[in-house]
């Protein structure tokens, strides 16, 4: 009787224990019944944008003129500072004008002794004609008479003209500046001998504000560009193209410039448009020749749709792609294109719609059709940086 009762109590036991394994089996999570994987996701937003593209120039003057003589002699006088501002019709350089001075003695004298020998070759004529009538005289005399007076008055013609050359060089040994500008250095001094239309010139001046700044664009983005516009996606701006600088050292310029066209050539070596600006320059800090970063707006897009390039990966082919997570939590891998950077993010040209959420944290642990726990998120932009 004991020895059952002993038997029955460790069956008990036994059956006591498989049932609390059971238990605990059953309260174990299946094997891979992991919780979703919290991720960030941004929510697509449509809004205006307004494009812009960075290019590298040059800058140049405004104008720019090279002074060479019009007439031969020697340097008397140098009236500029080198590297000062000019003024249109400043004299900037004197050539000995005693030899022009004389020219325009002698002309004066022939046209004194032109018009001499017009007012006896006229009166002659006068005299000549009333005897014509009365037929005192040949028709022939009065011929030749006539036609004296008339070369006497072309002699006096030919004399004024020859008295106004006369001046005009005389003028020209005076060497204005031909426009208002910053001069360069002389490459002459008092004493040197110059030539009427030598190939070297004198000095240079050039009109320093404004200023040109000439940039170079692909023909691939103004091609681009153009499918844009022609397609409804992009508008041009109000006011026409604005364009922000930055100077060599980092800089911003205070200025601002505008568009002023764009070449009508592509340059078959380069494949590159060439495009211009202009830009104030009132403190002189533009020189010409200046490396210079360009900013220019290309245009209006009304329904503008920026990704975060963090939401953003690059496929096997060079493509774009992101993750998206559907109305069920689910992930999606899409293709999409995308074209320019702007402010972080990458403007979309196809693949995505407003209101979509794309996931900009935990890439690396998610994977298409996987549950996710999705938060939304501000993206991060120079706008909004604290």
């Amino acid at each position: 009787m004991q020895r059952h009762t002993l038997s029955r109590s460790l069956t008990l036991a036994l059956m006591a224990g498989t049932l609390l394994a059971g238990c605990n089996e059953a309260a174990a999570p299946a094997p891979g019944a992991m919780p979703p994987t919290a991720v960030d996701v941004v929510t697509l937003q449509q809004a205006p944008l307004t494009l812009t593209t960075e290019l590298t120039g040059r800058t140049a003057a405004l104008r720019l003129a090279e002074v060479r003589p019009q007439v031969s002699g020697i340097i008397l006088k140098r009236y500029f500072t080198e590297g000062s501002d000019v003024r249109a019709g400043q004299v900037l350089y004197q050539i000995d004008p005693a030899t022009y001075e004389a020219a325009v003695a002698s002309a004066e004298a022939t046209l004194a002794k032109a018009e001499a020998t017009e007012q006896s070759a006229r009166l002659k004529a006068q005299r000549y004609a009333a005897l014509a009538k009365v037929k005192a005289i040949s028709t022939q005399d009065n011929d030749d008479a006539q036609a004296s007076w008339r070369q006497a008055v072309a002699d006096i013609a030919a004399a004024k003209a020859a008295l106004k050359s006369s001046k005009i060089n005389l003028g020209y040994t005076r060497i204005t500046a031909p426009i208002s500008g910053r001069i360069g250095k002389s490459a002459v001094t008092e004493g040197a001998l110059v030539t009427a239309q030598q190939a070297t010139s004198l000095t240079s001046i050039q009109q320093l504000d404004p200023m040109y700044v000439d940039v170079t664009q692909s023909s691939t983005d103004l091609l681009r560009l153009r499918q844009l516009y022609a397609a409804g996606k992009l508008t041009s701006t109000k006011d026409g193209a604005v364009v922000h600088f930055r100077l060599e050292d980092g800089s911003q310029l205070p200025q601002s410039g505008r568009l002023q066209f764009s070449d009508v050539t592509v340059d078959e070596s380069t494949g590159m448009v060439t495009v211009r600006a202009q830009v104030p320059n009132p403190d002189k800090l533009l020189l010409p020749g200046m490396f210079i970063r360009a900013e220019l707006q290309q245009g209006e897009r009304p329904q503008g749709l920026l990704v975060p390039q963090a939401a953003v990966a690059r496929t096997a082919r060079g493509g774009a792609s992101v993750m998206l997570v559907g109305g069920d939590n689910k992930v999606e891998q899409r293709d999409i294109e995308v074209s320019q950077a702007l402010n972080g993010n990458w403007v979309v040209e196809s693949g995505l719609k407003a209101g979509e959420r794309v996931i900009v944290a935990g890439l690396q642990k998610v994977k298409a059709g996987a549950a996710v726990n999705p938060k939304d998120v501000t993206p991060v932009t120079p706008a909004n940086k604290q």
